[in-house]
């Protein structure tokens, strides 16, 4: 059970490594997370009392930006966080533009995202 009241976060990775050690990240934390490998199953399933998402920006079918793109046309406003591998100015700069909380590169310092998920959960309580 989360500590943020319920609240819990998506991840969304198609790399399986990268999502599944994420979550196991966050559960150390005391953060509930549920994961997608791919952007069509999360949008198919998504609830809208997710504290945030964790959205990996290069993914097969629909990216990042994307599946960003289609969860504001639904009018949700929940905080997102882009990652990837591969980030570069364009990605920054559409990211600054998107409203994102943050553009992060893999491999992602764990305290860092940690302290930016517990800091996204507590400001959305």
């Amino acid at each position: 059970m989360s500590q943020f009241g319920g609240r819990f976060i998506y991840v969304v990775d198609d790399d399986d490594g990268v999502r599944e050690s994420t979550i196991e990240l966050m559960a150390s934390a005391g953060i509930e997370a549920r994961g997608f490998s791919s952007a069509r199953d999360f949008l198919e399933t998504f609830d809208s009392e997710a504290g945030c998402i964790l959205l990996d920006l290069h993914m097969p079918q629909l990216s990042g930006f994307r599946t960003l793109e289609i969860l504001r046309g639904r009018g949700n406003t929940v905080p997102v966080v882009l990652f990837s591998g591969r980030a570069d100015a364009a990605s920054d700069y559409l990211a600054s533009q998107s409203g994102v909380i943050a553009l992060l590169a893999k491999p992602i310092e764990h305290n860092e995202l940690i302290g930016l998920v517990r800091c996204i959960l507590k400001s959305d309580a």
